[in-house]
């Protein structure tokens, strides 16, 4: 359990999703857009809930921590994280 107190930062990303990929990956940066791989294909809201999901635990944040704010239909999304700042983000991003 973190010892740290809860953050209320919240940021909001620009994500370039590739469903139907052979793992879940992040693979780096277009512009300002992070471009994300899932194995998910994009039926009915599944590759949306991978993303979620995935980027929750490569951001070490709980599930409910990552939604999909726009573009839940379009490979262009902006995902908005809850509980860090857009530059606490990009540096657990690592990429």
């Amino acid at each position: 359990m973190s010892t740290q107190p809860p953050s209320a930062a919240s940021c909001k990303l620009a994500i370039k999703a590739i469903p139907n990929a052979p793992r879940n990956e992040v693979a780096g940066w277009l512009g300002d857009a992070l471009k994300v791989k899932v194995r998910a294909p994009a039926l009915e809201g599944r590759a949306n809930e991978e993303l979620c999901e995935f980027l929750a635990e490569t951001l070490d944040l709980p599930k409910r921590a990552v939604s999909v704010a726009h573009g839940g239909k379009s490979r262009q999304k902006v995902v908005q994280i809850d509980g860090l700042s857009l530059d606490e983000a990009r540096a657990r991003l690592k990429v």
